[in-house]
């Protein structure tokens, strides 16, 4: 016999015309995650970001069309010359730049700014325990080898080549099979992949065909310059023949032995480069490309948040400096575009957000809860359109090199750098308002032989407006911001002008 509560309530429904109401097994389908992320990508390279970039990437651009676009993303910085590594951490654990595992750093491995066991509240292990089949394929190396072995299948390998085995499309073949198998498996778990490339990361060997189209050569020998192309793209306006000053680490690899480029910054190198790094992001685009129709195919692209980004930015050519190791624009922002199930087509946001707050974003728009460790912020309001951001600060840090090495804060559009090379004598402060000057251009850009080569006159606004007596109050306020920033982040080191 059943209990009388259970025989009043369908009576009590039926009286009240509260039919229970059934959900369907679609309507019950948890959304799936699609995040892809390339190695060393400026967003200044997409013309979402900078309408006259040469760069064709038909697919991402229809994502960006589609989903929602950051015009202010950014990685929080890195304390070594691979950038690339505490990037990575910071999008696993959802944790600042100076509370995430430091290789050969032990002291800081076990203090109390590192959880134990983190790599136990990372991206993959937090949607294994949700329920969700998760794939990782991205490179080898500068990443986080803990944090990696958490997802479920794992193909990973460095794939810098211009060939299908040997470049990005082996990446894109990694997701596919997995997705196939899937398919024939008749799987309906959710699935988190991690997609991503070993590209545009140099060495930027370039396949043939789309070299040819952006006119550059996978040039290997020093003693010569690439030849010159009309193809290729132009230079960036923010080109200068070298760096200003001492920043901290101009001798490190990135600046000094990328193969095809080395300590060359003139026309010819940078702009063959740049086709070689157009020609590697196509493809990545070609990828991409193939992934979506195969999850189309299947059905599953509808109810799939898709992230697209990279660890970080790159110069290569822009303030005379090649690699990732600095804090302008091209190399501390991100390319960041989020598409999926309630999100408005064509959105932008103009707000802030780290990659770190990834994680946290992830979660809130499955439902699975974050992990206690995590610091990082959902944007999930900012994709529904509640909210522009969530964050109004921005702190950035690069001292991979010589120590302190440098800072960044922003607020607004205004954004301040500072440059400590104790053992150059350097003490240079920066400040840009970026709505005026997005491209950040210096007194060095305003020079007549400059000017020659880019093509570009400044403004006279569109400068270092850091040592101009009508802004020093400006100044003060985002020193003193910056300052409280790197307190609160625990930042170990101080500039030389902070108390």
């Amino acid at each position: 016999m059943l209990p009388r509560t259970l025989i009043c309530v369908p009576i009590l429904c039926i009286l009240l015309g509260c039919y229970p109401q059934t959900v369907s097994a679609e309507e019950e389908k948890r959304p799936n995650i699609l995040f892809i992320i390339a190695d060393d990508q400026s967003p200044f390279d997409f013309r979402f970001y900078n309408p006259k970039s040469q760069l064709d990437t038909p697919v991402i651009d229809q994502l960006a069309a589609e989903g929602m676009v950051f015009d202010a993303a950014y990685h929080m910085g890195s304390w070594s010359g691979a950038v690339c590594t505490p990037s990575r951490h910071m999008v696993m654990s959802g944790r600042s730049v100076w509370h995430i595992p430091r290789k050969g750093k032990p002291r800081e491995a076990t203090s109390n700014l590192v959880p134990p066991r983190l790599a136990n509240n990372t991206m993959a292990a937090v949607f294994n325990r949700a329920g969700y089949d998760t794939m990782r394929t991205c490179k080898t190396g500068n990443s986080y080898a803990a944090a990696n072995k958490q997802f479920t299948v794992v193909r990973e390998a460095l794939k810098r080549g211009g060939t299908a085995e040997t470049g990005s499309a082996w990446h894109g073949q990694q997701v596919l099979d997995y997705l196939n198998e899937r398919e024939k498996a008749n799987d309906t778990d959710p699935f988190l992949i991690y997609f991503g490339f070993s590209h545009p990361h140099d060495t930027r060997d370039g396949t043939p065909e789309l070299l040819a189209k952006y006119g550059a050569t996978n040039h290997t020998d020093k003693n010569r310059l690439p030849p010159a192309n009309p193809q290729q793209p132009s230079l960036p306006h923010n080109w200068l023949p070298q760096h200003p000053f001492e920043n901290s680490h101009l001798k490190v690899r990135d600046e000094v032995n990328v193969s095809g480029v080395w300590q060359n910054r003139d026309e010819q190198t940078i702009r063959n480069e740049l086709g070689r790094d157009f020609a590697c992001s196509e493809n990545i685009d070609i990828q991409v490309g193939r992934v979506l129709k195969k999850l189309e195919t299947m059905g599953e692209l509808e109810n799939t948040y898709i992230f697209y980004t990279a660890d970080h930015g790159m110069a290569i050519g822009r303030h005379g400096l090649q690699g990732k190791q600095n804090l302008y624009e091209h190399t501390w922002r991100v390319p960041l575009i989020v598409k999926g199930p309630g999100i408005a087509p064509g959105s932008r946001a103009p707000g802030n957000v780290y990659l770190m707050d990834v994680l946290a974003t992830m979660c809130d728009l499955t439902g699975v809860q974050a992990p206690e460790t995590n610091e990082g912020l959902s944007f999930k309001p900012v994709l529904e359109g509640k909210q522009a951001t969530v964050r109004d600060v921005l702190y950035g840090v690069y001292c991979g090199g010589e120590k302190p090495g440098m800072r960044a804060v922003r607020q607004g559009d205004w954004k301040l750098i500072k440059y400590d090379v104790p053992s150059a004598g350097i003490h240079e402060t920066q400040l840009f308002n970026l709505a005026e000057n997005p491209l950040e251009f210096l007194p060095e850009h305003h020079e007549q032989d400059v000017i020659t080569v880019t093509g570009y006159s400044p403004k006279p606004n569109e400068t270092n407006l850091a040592d101009q007596p009508q802004y020093i109050d400006k100044r003060r306020e985002l020193e003193t911001l910056l300052q409280q920033e790197m307190n609160r982040l625990d930042d170990p080191y101080s500039l030389w002008d902070q108390d």
